[in-house]
């Protein structure tokens, strides 16, 4: 039997169960570890606080290489650009949407001096370029505690990603869908990540049946141009890439955490070339000035 190791949230659950459910149609038996990350037991205050990368991921990734567990499952969007030596993204399987949502209101219909809750650094730089008298404050917890505090009127709206919604059945909070051209999604946004060992053992054979070559060509673009940028999860870097046929389009965007500064850059190519197009995607928005606002982020004090 396959271990596959978890966080424990509701979401966190739902799709290590989703990965279980999929192995054991294709004769493979699995059962479930729940295994607590640093994101988790950090629940107040910026995650910038206790580093950038792997918040997430870095527990499960330990647990995977002691061999405690088989393969894991994550949010492809908490992964660094980096996967860790001995490991290997095995599959990820059929993105869902990969939108962000708004719960509460209409984001044209928001009121003056709203109060907007997220702590994504990415959703606050795009939502103040958008409108500057917004009153974005804090919010973390699993999904459904972040839909309890809209409920209890701690926020007028709170932005959320549409998959979670979905998977969880929740479609019924959403608000309205934000286009990537308002709203850029993250990197991976969306999509999961079977990770296993770097070896040819039956979990790492097994997963890659799992694999979805549309979803996987998107997200090695996205992630080709987090890896020239160097940024882990933590960073206000948005990318989203769409799959028709043969050709791929990948969109981006880098801002300062204020929002007044917003650089956008697109490119289009054959999808056999993802990881070259995200590459050349990143070097451009180097070029145009993102390395000097992301230094700027790193660089200021929590």
């Amino acid at each position: 039997m396959l271990t596959i190791g978890s966080r424990g949230s509701k979401l966190a659950l739902w799709q290590a169960n989703w990965v279980k459910a999929r192995l054991e149609e294709l004769g493979c038996a699995a059962g479930i570890e729940i295994i607590k990350t640093s994101g988790d037991q950090f629940q107040h205050g910026p995650l910038k606080e206790i580093g950038n990368k792997g918040l997430f991921t870095k527990e499960i990734e330990e647990a995977l290489l002691d061999g405690r567990i088989d393969l894991a499952v994550h949010s492809l969007k908490d992964m660094p650009a980096a996967v860790p030596a001995g490991l290997q993204i095995a599959a990820t399987p059929e993105r869902e949407d990969a939108r962000d949502v708004i719960a509460g209101s209409r984001l044209a219909d928001l009121k003056i001096d709203a109060r907007i809750g997220t702590s994504s650094i990415r959703r606050i730089a795009q939502l103040y370029a958008w409108r500057a008298d917004l009153i974005i404050e804090p919010l973390r917890g699993n999904v459904d505690t972040r839909l309890r505090k809209l409920d209890e009127g701690q926020f007028d709206a709170i932005i959320l990603a549409a998959a979670g919604l979905h998977r969880l059945g929740w479609r019924d909070r959403i608000t309205e869908y934000l286009p990537a051209s308002v709203m850029c999604p993250a990197i991976g946004q969306g999509a999961l990540a079977i990770e296993t060992r770097n070896d040819d053992g039956e979990a790492s054979r097994v997963c890659r049946q799992l694999d979805h070559f549309p979803t996987r060509a998107a997200v090695t673009a996205e992630r080709a141009m987090l890896t020239i940028l160097g940024g882990g999860c933590q960073v206000p870097v948005g990318a989203h890439a769409t799959v028709d046929g043969d050709q791929l389009h990948l969109r981006a965007i880098v801002a300062t955490p204020d929002g007044r500064r917003l650089l956008r850059a697109e490119i289009s190519g054959s999808v056999t070339e993802a990881r070259h197009l995200g590459g050349e995607l990143g070097k451009k928005l180097l070029v145009d000035g993102a390395g000097e606002i992301l230094h700027s982020v790193f660089e200021a004090p929590v």
